[in-house]
């Protein structure tokens, strides 16, 4: 990796959900192999993990993080260890925002989310492959219950990095109007809970992006998107995460039914979208240059 450029433009592309499927899994190496994906989140509970394990040891190239799964996926620890959070075939509350509300009230769901999230970490390790970052999947690691627990972890752990969602709003809309209410209140309710994160993983000396891009657009990321995002990129790292698959897929089909991977997976792969990058002088890194590129960012 080059050093760090005053003023460049530095873009991980990081593709979500790796493990989910075969299909997932084959979209997001090929989005890797053929287009501008640079980076990828592992869960490693979902049906096809091992799979994808394979494919990463196979392609070093492709830096792969922890996707912290404590919503919509199943657990590594058993329910007689997770009595509170998982049902009686192991799996997580299907609704966020009611795990969210257990895992907040509950002193009990608190313990049990510290071990299960120290479980997750220690099978990533097991793997053999460089962890390149933490986030969480549909950002349950925002959550100040989940980002405490990891925080504690990356005391005895290396955590290289960390994903802080936090998207500009103003920006999303002008890109894409459209679902502006649902827009908003992930605004409001992510930029709040990203006040108190930035602080902590700063206080942690773990490095995280400077800007994120994604969340607002999270299945509905298409070519004109990144046409008109590039330009508008900032100087600094910038996370765009995304969910590119290969389709028809049942596992996509029973958990986000309305996304468009296929069009994602196009978007990334486009000829047109990687010569609007070389063009604004975009530059594509992974989570692992992150530590390197701005040592203590945040600062």
């Amino acid at each position: 990796m080059p050093p760090p450029v005053p003023g460049a433009r530095s873009l991980i592309v990081n593709g979500d959900d790796f493990g989910l499927s075969a299909q997932v899994n084959s979209g997001i190496l090929h989005a890797h192999r053929h287009g501008i994906l640079t980076n990828t989140s592992l869960m490693v509970t979902a049906p096809a993990w091992e799979e994808a394990v394979e494919l990463a040891r196979s392609t070093p190239s492709l830096g792969v993080g922890l996707h912290v799964t404590l919503v919509q996926g199943r657990a590594v620890l058993s329910k007689q260890r997770l009595r509170t959070i998982i049902d009686s075939e192991g799996n997580f509350a299907h609704n966020p925002t009611r795990a969210g509300l257990q895992y907040y009230f509950s002193r009990r769901a608190r313990e049990e989310i510290r071990i299960e999230c120290r479980a997750q970490l220690e099978r990533f390790l097991e793997t053999g492959l460089p962890l390149s970052h933490i986030d969480g999947h549909l950002n349950i690691h925002m959550h100040p219950v989940v980002m405490n627990a990891l925080l504690a972890l990356a005391q005895e752990y290396p955590v290289p990095a960390m994903r802080l969602t936090r998207e500009d709003l103003t920006t999303s809309l002008t890109l894409d109007p459209g679902h502006a209410l649902r827009k908003r209140w992930e605004s409001a309710v992510f930029t709040s809970l990203a006040r108190t994160t930035e602080k902590k993983l700063h206080n942690a000396f773990i490095p995280y992006p400077d800007h994120l891009f994604g969340l607002h657009q999270s299945g509905a990321l298409d070519e004109s998107y990144l046409l008109g995002l590039f330009p508008r990129l900032q100087a600094g790292v910038t996370e765009l995460y995304c969910h590119p698959a290969r389709l028809p897929c049942p596992e996509v089909e029973r958990w986000t039914p309305a996304s468009h991977r296929d069009v994602e997976l196009a978007a990334l792969t486009s000829p047109t979208v990687r010569a609007a990058a070389a063009e604004e002088n975009i530059r594509f890194v992974s989570y692992r240059d992150l530590p390197s590129l701005y040592e203590g960012t945040g600062d």
